[in-house]
């Protein structure tokens, strides 16, 4: 079993702020911004959609990973969400 230490406030805070981000990249090409914000919850993301250090700083790789995984990015985040409203 995995003991989570962010609260349900808190990751909604951050799921409020990864829209805004993943809002920014597709509205406005910020894929920078928006990756590092996704990094932040890094650890709790399925290993083929984790972050590398190269994709946070290099917008085409930002560009590229948000693009490609976004969806899969929103399903993987809900679910989390979900186990944290069951602990």
């Amino acid at each position: 079993m995995k003991i989570f230490f962010i609260t349900l406030k808190e990751f909604d805070t951050l799921i409020d702020r990864m829209t805004l981000a993943l809002d920014s990249a597709n509205n406005l090409g910020q894929f920078t911004t928006s990756v590092k914000i996704l990094f932040q919850m890094n650890e709790e993301l399925p290993d083929d959609l984790q972050l590398s250090f190269e994709e946070i700083d290099d917008p085409n790789e930002a560009k590229s990973f948000v693009k490609n995984n976004e969806s899969a990015l929103k399903y993987a985040i809900r679910e989390y969400r979900e186990r944290l409203m069951l602990s």
